[in-house]
């Protein structure tokens, strides 16, 4: 399996809706951080589709090496 491209080092608050469906970017080439836009084209990768139980602001991970995806747990300190 080929590793993400680190798009950030810090995560994105997002204020997301209940029952919204987000498409998380799993590649890191999205220029739509941290949402895809389908930089992942003729790659292993495809957006992760996170949907919101509630309406509340999460953290969106940009470095890629959560283990709680989409959402940061703090890996991008782990350099």
């Amino acid at each position: 399996m080929t590793k993400a491209l680190r798009a950030g080092d810090n995560p994105i608050g997002v204020d997301v809706v209940e029952g919204k469906s987000y498409f998380w970017c799993t590649c890191g080439k999205s220029l739509k951080q941290p949402f895809c836009d389908g930089s992942h084209k003729g790659t292993e990768f495809s957006p992760f589709v996170f949907k919101a139980e509630q309406s509340k602001k999460v953290f969106f991970c940009t470095c890629k090496q959560t283990k709680d995806q989409p959402l940061c747990d703090g890996s991008h300190n782990l350099k």
